[in-house]
């Protein structure tokens, strides 16, 4: 692949009217950070000018007193803002000292896609986004924006979703003119959620554009006097957020989708589909704790917490059918195998690279699922689940950091500075979360004792 010609691109830019350029990575949450240059320093920007203090950020495991890590910008990801044309943003990969800087988030999917890529894969994902977008009303409350967006089981409610048609619209039409290819959108199963869904790409471009996403939807809807919240379950008897991935592995060469089951039976998928199942089943727990990051994901991954009955999240470690109940879902006709337990909180590019790893792990060692779940696994009693050899995810933060930290994946995966910090950063984030007083413990227990 030939180096970027950065004064060319810095020309078309100064045509298009664009000012600044944003060098922009991701912290340990996947939240994009940046620092602004004036375009004619695009040049120096390229060659990594732009410094940072990786202690001054969650989870990035340097100490104050170590070099700086720099952010190198990647040409192919130029994207203007469609909110703010004069500024462009481009997905960088961090360095240190002239080499790529392991714990950074992009480096470690970087390196799970090469080695798909020496197996002769393409790894294909698309992310379904989830996300609440709501309004303060006089008391300060956080409400939806419709004042009509009130049922209790809002699902594809028409009206709810015109009502919020005029920052939809500019959210929309900003996906579809930077050829993301929206081919839907809907209002969800919570009051104020939403979910738009697009063409899946190759992952680093899906996680570059998941990334991109939160941040236009947050600037569009502040725009609009709103705030867009990607928290998974900001609601306690709502519905929460998913991110579901859906995959599927690619031949390099030609591009033909190796998922395809060859006898072209519906909700199927091919031998080699089913090796990379069994390698993310058998990693689930561990995967978890980085596509589910948050105490409060473990909110969402809940079987029953919606005023509509289901909270259509899974539970349990399985893969079926079109079955909703499943962590591993193959729609029909097939082709692609969808993991739900991904949340819209997550890191894409740890999710994908943790996700991606554990499927190679299953080819190169012909691992089998087993029998696919084919029924409702929210009805199964306990002895049901024993007997079909399905358990459960897990059901806390705390549970999850600790699968992910003694599975020997994680940090082949993650790398040894970037997983300490990982695990040090979550059993944190689990302990401070048993030191708060919640207003449920205030109600339940102030005045009963």
């Amino acid at each position: 692949m030939s180096s970027p010609n950065w004064q060319q691109i810095k020309t078309d830019l100064e045509q298009k009217g664009v000012r600044y350029a944003l060098a922009s990575f991701v912290d340990l949450h996947g939240m994009a950070k940046a620092k602004a240059v004036p375009l004619p320093h695009l040049g120096q920007m390229a060659r990594g000018s732009e410094l940072f203090t990786g202690a001054a950020l969650d989870g990035v495991p340097q100490e104050v007193s170590d070099d700086e890590v720099a952010a190198v910008p990647d040409a192919t990801s130029l994207t203007i803002l469609p909110w703010q044309k004069e500024v462009v943003w481009f997905a960088s990969d961090l360095h240190l000292r002239g080499e790529p800087f392991e714990a950074c988030s992009r480096n470690v999917l970087h390196r799970v896609r090469a080695e798909a890529a020496a197996m002769g894969y393409r790894f294909n994902l698309g992310i379904e986004t989830e996300f609440f977008v709501l309004k303060r009303n006089g008391a300060g409350d956080l409400v939806p924006y419709s004042e009509r967006d009130t049922l209790d089981k809002p699902a594809y409610d028409v009206r709810g979703l015109l009502d919020n048609l005029p920052w939809l619209d500019e959210l929309v039409q900003a996906m579809n003119d930077l050829g993301w290819g929206v081919y839907s959108f809907d209002h969800e199963d919570g009051p104020g959620q939403f979910e738009t869904d697009f063409d899946y790409a190759e992952v680093l471009t899906m996680a570059d554009r998941l990334t991109f996403f939160k941040l236009m939807a947050k600037e569009i809807a502040h725009r609009h006097g709103l705030i867009a919240t990607f928290m998974p379950k900001p609601f306690g008897d709502r519905t929460g957020s998913g991110a579901h991935y859906n995959m599927s592995l690619a031949d390099l060469a030609s591009g033909e989708n190796l998922f395809v089951d060859p006898e072209g039976k519906p909700a199927a998928v091919s031998r080699l589909a089913e090796h990379f199942i069994a390698g993310i089943l058998r990693h689930a727990a561990a995967i978890c704790a980085v596509i589910a990051p948050t105490v409060n994901s473990y909110k969402r991954l809940v079987a029953q917490g919606s005023m509509s009955g289901f909270t259509w999240a899974p539970v349990f470690v399985c893969y079926g059918n079109n079955n909703r109940t499943n962590m591993l879902r193959i729609p029909s006709p097939g082709g692609r195998v969808e993991c739900r337990a991904a949340d819209i909180s997550c890191n894409p590019y740890l999710g994908g690279a943790m996700i991606l790893a554990a499927g190679l792990e299953g080819i190169r060692e012909q691992l089998d699922p087993g029998d696919p779940n084919l029924v409702n696994a929210y009805t199964l009693t306990p002895e049901q689940l024993a007997e079909r050899g399905i358990t459960m995810l897990p059901r806390t933060l705390g549970e999850a950091i600790e699968a992910f930290a003694a599975d020997p994946l994680s940090r082949r995966v993650f790398g040894d500075a970037l997983f300490d910090s990982f695990v040090a950063y979550k059993r944190e984030e689990w302990q401070s979360y048993h030191c708060t007083i919640s207003d449920w413990e205030m109600k339940r227990y102030l005045e009963f004792f």
